[in-house]
């Protein structure tokens, strides 16, 4: 009987350590999932071009910090959701130039996280106000140079991966090219250059295809204009004889109809790229500056 206790005992503590190590072993092992390399963009257009850069790179997975709809984040404040999704991230894709105000936060509170910034080395126009603008990818120029930053980023971070993000970046760069010598032809006839835009999104944009943007109808995107910015928007278009309003899908025209209605002034749409459907396809960005193109080559031409 003493005998059969002891190997019992025995049997107990040899179980308990196979427990013990297997449950070790587990640990200690990363799961499928853990080993994917997960990219959390800021928001749309950085989104669109990662998911170019990474396409069929195994093992990676790109994920947008914001909705698509967000838009800009010049004031956006993160919330509980966004902290989550940045804490299960390997790599964090910015526009940089002061567009996420919110960065400190985040490189406070994750420390670790590899931050690639896609505007780095670009650069930037100054504002009325002395203030950088960060929209540097509604020019193509600045989209491609963002691509470019986005890519080598991405191989210092993921060596292993390296030829891949290069041959990507290298395949959407040669898109991106041919759509802006597109446009660069289709629009260097045009009857007229000066325009009035809806807020600070085009600078980088007219500067591209050599537009004059004589006024600016919100300074501040998503506030209404002053009754005095409203009179000096009106006299710029009276005095220079520009008749072309663009307003933008990401905020109301209601500022813009006033203005058209005092001057007779035409209004059209311009989309910066700034946000997008949620099931956004790799050439939406090309896309939209298509349509753009559209645009433009009706209200420049005054058909």
């Amino acid at each position: 009987m003493k005998k059969y206790r002891t190997t019992l005992r025995l049997f107990v503590v040899f179980l308990i350590l196979g427990m013990v190590f297997t449950a070790c072993g587990t640990g200690n092992r990363k799961s499928e999932a853990d080993n994917e390399i997960q990219i959390v963009t800021s928001f749309y257009p950085l989104y669109v071009f990662t998911v170019n850069i990474t396409k069929d790179v195994p093992g990676v997975k790109v994920v947008n910090m914001t909705e698509p709809q967000t838009g800009c984040l010049h004031d956006y404040q993160l919330v509980a959701s966004d902290m989550k999704t940045l804490s299960k991230a390997d790599i964090f894709v910015i526009n940089g130039a002061g567009m996420e105000s919110f960065l400190e936060e985040v490189t406070q509170q994750l420390p670790k996280l590899t931050i690639i910034e896609g505007s780095k080395g670009i650069p930037l126009l100054i504002d009325e106000n002395g203030e950088e603008n960060p929209h540097v990818w509604v020019g193509i120029s600045g989209a491609i140079q963002e691509v470019k930053n986005i890519a080598d980023g991405l191989m210092a971070a993921d060596p292993a991966n390296a030829e891949r993000y290069r041959k990507n970046c290298e395949e959407y760069v040669a898109r991106l090219e041919a759509l802006k010598d597109k446009m660069h032809e289709a629009l260097k006839d045009v009857k007229t250059r000066d325009i009035v835009t809806f807020h600070e999104a085009f600078p980088y944009f007219a500067q591209e295809f050599n537009l004059n943007i004589i006024a600016v109808i919100e300074r501040e995107p998503g506030s209404e204009p002053t009754a005095g910015e409203m009179i000096e928007t009106i006299e710029a278009i009276n005095r220079t004889g520009a008749k072309v309003l663009f307003v933008e899908p990401q905020y109301s025209p209601k500022s813009a109809e006033a203005i058209a209605q005092q001057t007779g002034a035409r209004i059209y749409t311009l989309d910066p790229v700034a946000t997008g459907p949620k099931d956004a396809s790799p050439d939406s960005y090309e896309k939209t500056m298509e349509k753009n193109l559209d645009v433009l080559l009706e209200a420049l031409n005054g058909k």
